[in-house]
């Protein structure tokens, strides 16, 4: 069932589930306010900000606190009635979870209006279709970033695929001052009107998007897991429906083997037929040479690949990596539920779509689990999920500890409460698969997928298993983005929006202002997607040339 929120007629509170014993403001609520709540008075004990919650009925220590119809604290201190709920009087406790017979039903939307839509993309071989057309250069091994820069350096400018920002004439104007005297508070004040961005150089090979470099600083000195996680991770990349062709470079030494990429690129797709240049440093001898073959090989790459066109292909097609960062208390409300509704539509039509973040699953995973296909995949789950919290717990820092201070200052102050909204983002559709990471989606459905809370080590995660659009939602705001697919930022309230529309392209402030519905605010979102992943649009995130890529150490990242 959808989420139903019960909003008061002057949009001040909303009760998330009916089962809830706290609420949650809209606004700011002044102490002393009186809220009517069901034909009763409430009185405010304290000022509530904003996204924060207060208490529906008197709550001793040890009381269980209630959102989203789960447990997600308990009373610390007393709170009254009307009183607010804070870091101060909370702790996070959340629900055991078990294998159980209980199946949730699912109810699926009406997608009949969806069923022929089409995006314009690149068919590949393997049956999978990519938003964008991407060349890659990785190296294996941390050895091989400088190289990678320098073709960098080489490439990008020359065939067009540099991102000019503009800021070249601010520096210009900075230099001019200092050569003329101009004190350090004359600088300081000075008011630099940034020009608009340099026209880049028209692209050689029009059917590339673009090449993309991806430094790491993995592949050798720590555990072999690392290094056997991280080629699974870059074969997930090469393999990406997104990505044309890859060039590889190997320094020979390292954990790292060109094998192990190539026998984790075979697990992914057993025919894999791309331009595909792996090189060796040590095998080749000086880096000049090595440097020389990389740049006629990639180039002679772009050439074979630039002939591939965008075709018609049905949204079920579509791979989309559902993302949360800079969460607020908005966040379960407005925005997640509404990439839920949108993520059931997908389903629905034979789409994919990926939850990750298991550090923010925390108190939902009976839900979770009970949504699973089988027993296997529930199992598999509830192992995934009790081993990275052991692991957690062991160096000291278990879920409890994965709301940031900007999650707690905006609501967010316990793991459960964080979690139980976060979790919303994947709708109510069965579970089809749990993937550890590495691995690669295969089954149409929701596809969970065991990464951290953080996000960028998620959002690269989730791009290797195979997501060709992510859609990220954000309270606070965050510059995140990735090399090969493009990210879609919306706020999960208006003010952000108009705060911060150099990085945020759809607002879902529009639901708590009570403009629109969930399902309204997923259809607005799903067109949204259809022209980025049709090459219409371009999300903020591309733009700015925001290719954020961190390979996730398998230790402790919440």
């Amino acid at each position: 069932m959808q989420q139903q929120i019960m909003l008061n007629n002057r949009h001040t509170y909303i009760q998330i589930h009916p089962g809830d014993n706290v609420l949650v403001a809209l606004t700011d609520l002044l102490q002393g306010s009186v809220v009517n709540y069901k034909g009763t008075e409430l009185i405010l004990v304290n000022n509530i900000a904003a996204k924060h919650k207060f208490a529906l009925q008197q709550l001793n220590p040890g009381d269980e606190i209630i959102m989203y119809g789960v447990l997600v604290g308990r009373a610390s201190a007393f709170i009254p009635k009307g009183g607010g709920v804070t870091v101060n009087n909370i702790k996070h406790a959340s629900e055991d979870f078990h294998l159980s017979d209980r199946k949730t039903a699912w109810s699926q939307p009406n997608v009949t209006a969806h069923q022929n839509k089409e995006f314009m993309g690149y068919h590949r071989p393997d049956g999978s279709v990519g938003t964008a057309n991407y060349w890659l250069v990785i190296p294996l091994v941390f050895c091989e970033n400088r190289n990678i820069n320098v073709l960098k350096e080489a490439l990008s400018a020359k065939l067009g695929f540099a991102e000019p920002r503009g800021y070249e004439n601010e520096v210009d104007s900075l230099v001019e001052m200092y050569q003329t005297g101009k004190s350090v508070e004359e600088i300081l004040n000075a008011d630099l009107r940034l020009t608009p961005d340099k026209q880049p150089s028209k692209k050689l090979f029009s059917n590339i998007d673009g090449i993309k470099f991806l430094n790491h600083e993995l592949g050798c000195g720590g555990t072999r897991a690392d290094s056997d996680a991280l080629c699974g991770l870059l074969a997930g990349y090469i393999t990406h429906p997104n990505v044309a062709g890859a060039t590889v470079l190997s320094l020979g030494c390292q954990h790292a083997q060109a094998q192990i990429l190539q026998a984790e690129i075979a697990m992914r797709d057993t025919a894999f037929s791309k331009p595909l240049v792996i090189l060796e440093q040590q095998q080749l001898g000086t880096e000049s040479r090595l440097l020389h073959e990389a740049l006629k090989q990639t180039f002679a790459g772009l050439m074979q690949v630039n002939i591939q066109e965008r075709k018609p292909a049905p949204l079920s097609k579509l791979c989309i990596g559902l993302e949360c960062g800079g969460s607020d208390g908005f966040s379960g409300i407005s925005a997640n539920p509404a990439l839920g509704y949108l993520s059931d539509i997908l389903v629905s039509i034979g789409g994919s779509v990926i939850l990750a973040e298991f550090p923010e699953l925390c108190g939902v995973e009976q839900d979770i689990s009970d949504r699973c296909v089988n027993e296997a995949t529930a199992q598999k789950f509830m192992h995934l999920m009790r081993t990275y919290n052991a692991r957690a717990e062991a160096d000291g820092s278990g879920f409890y500890a994965n709301p940031s201070p900007g999650n707690i200052k905006d609501g967010l102050i316990t793991d459960a409460i964080k979690s139980a909204g976060a979790a919303k983002k994947g709708g109510t559709s069965p579970v089809t698969a749990v993937l550890d990471y590495p691995e690669k989606v295969t089954k149409p459905g929701l596809n969970l997928l065991c990464t951290p809370g953080s996000d960028v080590e998620s959002t690269t995660a989730e791009v290797a298993a195979g997501a060709n659009i992510v859609l990220f939602t954000t309270g606070l705001g965050t510059p995140t983005g990735n090399p090969i697919t493009p990210v879609i930022k919306l706020s999960t309230n208006t003010k952000l929006y108009n705060k911060m529309p150099d990085i945020i392209d759809i607002d879902c402030g529009t639901i708590i202002e009570g403009e629109e519905t969930i399902p309204q605010a997923a259809e607005r979102i799903l067109q949204y997607v259809i022209s980025v992943a049709s090459g219409l649009t371009q999300p903020k995130a591309v733009k700015l040339g925001q290719d954020d890529f961190i390979p996730w150490k398998r230790g402790v990242s919440l």
